[in-house]
């Protein structure tokens, strides 16, 4: 990345690192602090680890939070593919055979990589509650503006192997970041300097940004 591709960056974080509001006043301090003492070093991890990530015209989201967070994100957007493919299918949203097996996936692998598995499946269940956060809004949009509902029907075959792929990669972020997850307060800060950079950089609207905290929330240990 050259120089006016990080200043970019950094000029998009300065201006919307507002956008995810964190729960409690002293994390909200953080993150002004942290932003403004490491944005510049962690944009250098961030570059490294962008070509893991969905990408947006600068880059993916910033820190060392930032492939996680660009994963996360990555899984909500294929929640718009499983929605695509069940609406007007009468096929429900709710999926509780399938969820039972991605979660039981979940323990077995986070115990073999070392992981605390309550810990994993808790992140995991965020990302599932996400997606149907995600599925339920845009089916109410598609309902009531029929002319924006997907005009073909993606199989939900190749779209469980894509998620099958990204809960291996997302459960290797989870033990590359574990120390720095483990801070509160600086957990608190990465996160939302990567959330707030990966929502504008990816251009999230209003509905992804809410699946986007949903997901997020059980990061910070």
């Amino acid at each position: 990345m050259n120089l006016r591709d990080s200043t970019a960056r950094c000029a998009v974080v300065t201006a919307l690192c507002g956008t995810l509001a964190l729960p409690t006043t002293h994390q909200v301090t953080a993150v002004t602090a942290v932003t403004a003492v490491t944005a510049a070093t962690e944009v250098t991890a961030a570059t490294a680890a962008s070509a893991r990530t969905t990408a947006g015209p600068l880059g993916g989201p910033l820190g060392r939070l930032g492939p996680l967070t660009g994963l996360v994100i990555e899984r909500i957007r294929v929640g718009d593919a499983v929605a695509a493919a069940k609406f007007g299918t009468g096929a429900p949203i709710e999926d509780p055979v399938r969820e039972g097996q991605v979660l039981d996936q979940v323990r077995a692998q986070a115990g073999a990589a070392g992981l605390d598995p309550d810990a994993a499946v808790a992140f995991f269940r965020d990302q599932i509650t996400a997606s149907k956060i995600t599925q339920r809004g845009l089916f109410a949009r598609w309902t009531a503006r029929p002319g924006e509902a997907p005009a073909t029907r993606p199989d939900l075959g190749p779209i469980r192997e894509r998620l099958d792929r990204l809960t291996r990669a997302l459960l290797d972020e989870l033990k590359d970041t574990e120390r720095s997850r483990a801070e509160p307060v600086g957990c608190a800060a990465r996160l939302a300097l990567a959330g707030a950079s990966g929502a504008a950089l990816e251009r999230l609207d209003a509905l992804h940004r809410r699946a986007l905290r949903t997901a997020t929330r059980s990061v910070c240990r």
